[in-house]
């Protein structure tokens, strides 16, 4: 029976409208918590839950989404999680309570977590091998964008119509991707004549086990100072032992729930590796960035989002020129090479801002590191996938984008803990030199006394003035800290194996 054939632009748009809608709900949600947290009526630690239980459940579906497309039917499982993610999305909406809004974000973020790594493969396999930079590209665009598009839109509808309509927001875009996705996406042959397998039940156990409890472990560990509590410690013992039972059990299982052979493929490996490490430093920076700009710089959570903006663009303008360069037979290779550097210096730059920074200081670094991931994730991506055959594209996409996120929330959970350990450190250090023999401490006494009489107020300015300093110094380092992993990276570009297309090209 002869394939339906579409145009893969019109399955492009079909396949991303849901991708980009999930993939902001991931971070949408940050700038709401202290609404969701007043009208609700919980601590800021019950709130976080909020995020947390979807993070689970999302990252507990993605590696197993090629599974799930297969014995189910990868249109109709992508159907369902448009629909069923939309329902929910509504849902959430209407939650009257927090326990309400908690399972109901869970049962979201299962029923959303396919849609990345689904939309991938299906893109991958509607172009041709020579245009998956072109693929990457748009998927990059949504993937790339759509995080740092989530707190500012979160912040403008918040401020604008309340917290409960980033939910709402869902349901016509959910109903429209349901529509396109139907008339425009088909199963490709051999998923509709693969036989059905037994359900790895052991597998989806000891995955769902780990990577629930790793998920957790990530999302608490810099509040609750990591290994100090018994809570983080009694989550990575469990985290460990699930992921060594669960790849013990996957090897030799016959029909896995998770191929994790397909780590035998020289590039998939090296490439995955890449892309943990990759965007454990660029969520890295991108959490440091409004952190630095709210916390120091007094900007508010709308206008540090606007900071943000301009990389989102440089980056959506340079991935499709990227995808060009590598159609055309650009060695991937080379273009990451390129992207580490220019990603380094864009985050040096940031390890060099001060307390007065101006706008266009804060706002260039930025624009520069958007074209830096334009030149990482589309080569790096299509150099990832070049020796996958279709079949194994679902499996494959799955494990990719599983990867990817985790690397973003041991990017984030680091970064955050730096940042603070880094601030106790310098806090000490500065704290030294307030001593009558220090100059410059003296001479600000003199100066605070002109308009505050007690000591105890001179005192309290400065020891302010050092606290906000001492921050400065941290920030610093936790995005010089982020700066440095990319050239770590620039050796595993010799592993890395040149697309046979690309080679054929030249």
């Amino acid at each position: 029976m002869e394939e339906r054939k579409t145009n893969k632009w019109l399955v492009a748009i079909a396949v991303m409208l849901p991708t980009i809608m999930e993939i902001i709900d991931t971070t949408i949600v940050n700038v709401s918590l202290p609404h969701i947290q007043g009208d609700l009526s919980i601590s800021l630690d019950e709130s976080t839950w909020v995020l947390t239980s979807y993070m689970v459940s999302n990252a507990i579906i993605i590696p197993i989404t090629g599974w799930l497309a297969i014995r189910f039917g990868r249109k109709r499982y992508l159907l369902a999680s448009i629909f069923l993610f939309t329902l929910f999305s509504f849902a959430c909406g209407y939650a009257p309570t927090f326990i309400f809004l908690v399972v109901l974000r869970f049962l979201q973020g299962i029923a959303g977590g396919g849609l990345q790594p689904v939309s991938q493969a299906i893109l991958l396999e509607s172009f041709p091998k020579k245009e998956h930079g072109m693929a990457m590209a748009v998927y990059g665009m949504g993937v790339v964008v759509a995080p740092i598009l989530g707190p500012v839109l979160g912040g403008w509808i918040t401020d604008n119509w309340g917290w409960r309509w980033i939910f709402y927001i869902n349901v016509p875009i959910g109903l429209l991707s349901f529509v396109l996705v139907n008339l425009f996406v088909f199963d490709p042959s051999y998923i509709k004549n693969i036989k059905k397998t037994p359900i790895d039940y052991k597998g989806l156990a000891y995955l769902a086990i780990a990577v629930g409890a790793l998920q957790v472990l990530l999302d608490n560990a810099q509040r609750k100072d990591w290994f100090e509590s018994r809570f983080i410690t009694t989550l990575a013992i469990i985290s460990f032992f699930g992921f060594v039972l669960f790849i013990w059990h996957e090897l030799k299982e016959k029909h896995p729930v998770v191929n994790l052979r397909i780590f035998k493929d020289r590039s998939f490996s090296t490439g995955n590796a890449l892309m943990f490490f990759g965007f454990f430093s660029f969520f890295g920076s991108v959490v440091l960035l409004p952190l630095y700009l709210q916390n120091l710089m007094g900007y508010n959570a709308f206008l540090a989002g606007l900071v943000l903006g301009p990389g989102a663009l440089t980056t959506m303008i340079g991935m499709p020129i990227v995808g060009k360069f590598l159609e055309k037979g650009a060695d991937p290779r080379k273009v990451l090479f390129i992207s580490f550097i220019v990603n380094y210096i864009a985050i040096n730059m940031m390890a060099h801002f001060n307390l007065s920074a101006d706008f266009l200081s804060v706002i260039t670094p930025r624009a520069i590191q958007g074209i830096s991931m334009a030149t990482f994730f589309v080569p790096l991506a299509a150099a990832t996938f070049a020796g996958i055959s279709n079949e194994e594209m679902g499996n494959a996409s799955g494990m990719f984008n599983f990867i990817r996120n985790i690397g973003g929330s041991f990017g984030t959970a680091i970064v955050t803990t730096i940042l603070t350990r880094r601030a106790q450190f310098h806090q000490e250090r500065l704290v030294e030199n307030l001593i009558p023999t220090n100059e410059a401490f003296v001479q600000a006494q003199q100066m605070l006394s002109l308009k505050f009489h007690s000591v105890m107020q001179q005192m309290g300015v400065i020891y302010k003035e050092l606290l906000r300093q001492s921050m400065m110094l941290a920030f610093n380092d936790a995005f010089y800290f982020c700066a440095i992993m990319f050239v770590v990276l620039i050796p595993a570009l010799v592993i890395l194996k040149r697309p046979q297309h690309h080679k054929d090209a030249v």
